[in-house]
């Protein structure tokens, strides 16, 4: 975690809730904490307001973190109320976009950083993301910048601006574009450093957003998105076709998982070969035509897609294991476990914990018998991707740059439960992992 003791970092810090446009008077809202990621994967916690319980007055460390030199802005798209699915994948949307247009100039010099606004012992629903720009320069043309880009996106209601005093207090100034009269300072308040909770505050979301808990929840993020993604309504046909109650035949269901470069094709294709049974794969060749699409969009529409994929593919499982074992080479788990460890900030102490819900099984997506997760040494794993040239998603590219975000996938895994995950040592011989991995299916199927 960062310290008073440490440098000045380019961070900033903003209040992320709104009032009705064109609102003149203040409206005293409940304390909204936030959390920062910062550089080692670590995340700060600060607040806004009046007093958190448990927070406590640290002037020195926040001016480090949030004062001069330069000037640090907050922006970010509110949340919608309720459960609105459509209203969520319209503001992720937004959301993206505000981010790429900060990425271009005259905005793009300035540092960003990734921010989380929620409310202490808040459930789900109560997470809103947003964006941490500092500008070294402490310009004024910035200030104007962000204007112009938050005046042409009215959702995004207000933009935070921080500053200090001669006393080192960092304070926020709440900046509101009203109708007919521009934008106008609407808010001054304190900023005060808060304790971590016990639970990452984005994890009340995960179900909501990055790891559906049955195919209805996923299902309504696609239909969300016909208007303007046309092939989302060619996934839900697909989707549509499949029964929603399905029963496994009487040959075993094995599922294989890992990382790029721990062999998993090869220890898939050669198991199939051995057992005579039918290879499949998840998302299905019918949907991965469109993942370049799916993954250019923000999480809640890239993870949908994913998990539909894998209720496509459990439509052919039932199918095929009515007459020969069943190999998947990837399933529910790989899903789950990328979507957790990106969207869940900082480093390994900030995942959920074993045995959270978030880490069991889709109540209506079949089961497989067997869930086999291949594992290498990072150094290995790397030795083996140098020079291949795979076909990879950006998270997956991530694993080879990000060790934390690697550590994270695979710690994910192995706390994936019902079925969990047996893990399977890759480094030796292809023969000899394949022997290990017939034994255990033979072991544990019947």
């Amino acid at each position: 975690m960062a310290s008073a003791g440490r440098p000045r970092a380019p961070l900033l810090l903003g209040r992320l809730w709104g009032s009705p446009r064109g609102a003149c008077v203040r409206v005293m809202a409940p304390p909204h904490c936030f959390a920062l990621e910062l550089p080692g994967c670590t995340v700060a916690h600060f607040a806004v307001g009046d007093v958190v319980p448990g927070a406590r007055c640290d002037p020195q460390g926040l001016a480090a973190l949030l004062g001069p030199p330069g000037r640090s802005y907050s922006l970010c798209v509110p949340g919608p109320p309720g459960g609105d699915c459509a209203a969520r994948v319209r503001a992720a949307r937004l959301s993206q976009r505000l981010l790429r247009q900060l990425r271009r100039d005259p905005l793009q010099r300035c540092p960003l950083r990734r921010l989380l606004c929620y409310w202490p012992g808040g459930g789900a629903g109560g997470v809103q993301h947003g964006f941490l720009l500092h500008d070294p320069s402490g310009s004024p043309d910035t200030r104007s910048a962000l204007f112009a880009l938050l005046g042409a996106h009215p959702e995004a209601a207000r933009l935070g601006e921080f500053v200090g005093d001669e006393g080192r207090q960092v304070w926020q100034q709440l900046w509101e574009l009203q109708a007919g009269a521009g934008w106008r300072q609407v808010g001054r308040e304190p900023v005060v450093a808060a304790p971590e909770p016990a639970l990452h505050p984005v994890v009340p979301d995960l179900a909501s957003s990055a790891v559906f808990p049955h195919r209805g929840a996923a299902r309504a993020v696609l239909e969300a998105c016909t208007p303007f993604i046309p092939e989302a309504g060619a996934v839900l046909g697909l989707v549509d076709q499949c029964p929603e109650e399905l029963q496994k035949g009487k040959f075993p269901i094995i599922a294989i998982e890992g990382l790029d470069a721990t062999g998993k094709t090869t220890v898939t294709r050669s198991v199939a070969e051995s057992l005579q049974a039918v290879l499949l794969k998840s998302p299905p060749a019918c949907v991965s035509q469109w993942r370049e699409i799916f993954d250019d969009e923000p999480t809640i529409i890239r993870r949908a897609f994913y998990s539909l994929g894998n209720y496509i593919v459990a439509s052919e499982i039932a199918k095929e294991s009515t007459t020969s074992p069943v190999i998947i080479d990837r399933y529910w788990h790989s899903t789950a476990a990328y979507a957790i460890a990106a969207e869940v900030s900082g480093g390994l102490q900030h995942l959920p914990p074993a045995h959270h819900p978030i880490y069991q099984w889709p109540r209506d997506l079949l089961k497989p018998d067997l869930v086999l997760l291949l594992t290498l040494s990072p150094e290995e794993r790397m030795q083996r991707i140098e020079g291949r040239g795979l076909e990879r998603t950006k998270e997956e590219a991530e694993l080879e740059t990000n060790s934390v975000f690697r550590q994270k996938v695979e710690v994910s895994y192995r706390r994936m439960e019902n079925p969990g995950c047996c893990v399977v040592d890759a480094s030796p011989s292809k023969e000899e992992v394949l022997q290990m991995v017939l034994s255990l299916i033979h072991n544990n199927c019947n």
